[in-house]
């Protein structure tokens, strides 16, 4: 009897299901972060907008998500454009170049901060050695770039004192309690782990400028801009901090028209977006359609034709 229901309830599910219906995987990232809601409201855009369509929202990180999409693991992941820059060319943390990775659409900016107790002494990358260094785990998006920045400036691991930490909250915690000097993160802005350790110690973010020639020879995808001022509360002027891009990837080969059907409702839908993600408030297609040094897909790249978003560049 229990297997007669079994096969029942089996035949009930296959017959529910839409026929030629395609489960695409979608790899986000990790639990807390801002890509698990983004891709939730993606899901539901999509799975409206491409008939037969179906979404499977799964937890990732930026450096695995690429490697995800390029070995066909996921149909589309979210990535950090630094990354997806790396895995094209090869360099670590990819033990190989990633192929078949193409661009969707930029979302939003991320910005990598180096914040300092201010009365530590630290004014340039080169004043952290021998300081106590909060950072995150190995293998993080912004654990990569701290590695590359001490590199620009002549450090390596070997002359600070770095703490590994498995989170934002951590790090705080040790820059509040005296343990750690700086504290190195990406994220948006403002980030809410900044406004907390300023809420209780005098902090200064380092302007990062006199490194972005050294950073863009490592990737091609940094790009350095100045910290919008009144960013965080009592901010000194405009520090420049080193950003890059999050944006959505997808096989290259994927079908032009599904992408296209996907790029058009996401842009079509951005105010969805743009709840779940404060962040993305000022982002617009012609900022989707940027150049990040990753090529954009056939189908994406025809939406951004027709919505005149190439014009200007």
């Amino acid at each position: 009897m229990r297997s007669r229901l079994f096969l029942g309830l089996a035949l009930a599910a296959t017959l529910a299901a839409p026929a030629g219906a395609e489960e695409l995987r979608m790899m986000t990232g990790p639990q807390g972060g801002s890509w698990i809601p983004l891709g939730g409201a993606l899901k539901n855009i999509w799975e409206k907008a491409v008939p037969g369509l179906s979404v499977q929202v799964v937890p990732g990180a930026g450096v695995i998500n690429v490697r995800g999409v390029s070995a066909g693991k996921a149909g589309v992941a979210f990535a950090n454009s630094i990354s997806t820059v790396d895995g094209l060319n090869g360099r670590a943390p990819f033990p190989q170049k990633t192929e078949n990775v193409c661009n969707v659409g930029s979302l939003y900016p991320q910005w990598f901060q180096v914040a300092v107790l201010a009365d530590s002494g630290i004014q340039k990358v080169e004043d952290l050695k021998g300081k106590a260094v909060a950072i995150q785990p190995r293998g993080n998006t912004a654990e990569v770039i701290t590695q590359q920045l001490l590199q620009v400036a002549g450090l390596s691991y070997d002359d600070i004192q770095p703490n590994f930490q498995t989170g934002y909250t951590d790090a705080v915690g040790l820059m509040k309690d005296g343990h750690a000097q700086a504290f190195t993160l990406g994220t948006t802005v403002p980030a809410s782990a900044v406004m907390d350790l300023a809420s209780a110690r005098d902090i200064r973010l380092l302007d990062l400028s006199k490194y972005e020639q050294g950073m863009r020879k490592i990737n091609e995808a940094y790009r350095v801009k100045p910290l919008p001022a009144d960013t965080y509360p009592s901010q000194q002027g405009t520090p420049a901090m080193i950003t890059y891009t999050t944006h959505i990837i997808t096989q290259c080969d994927r079908d032009a028209d599904e992408v296209y059907k996907m790029t058009k409702a996401m842009w079509d839908n951005i105010g969805a977006l743009r709840n779940v993600v404060g962040s993305m408030r000022k982002t617009d297609v012609e900022f989707g359609a940027q150049d990040i040094s990753v090529p954009m897909h056939e189908g994406a790249l025809r939406y951004y034709r027709e919505a005149n978003a190439l014009a200007k560049k």
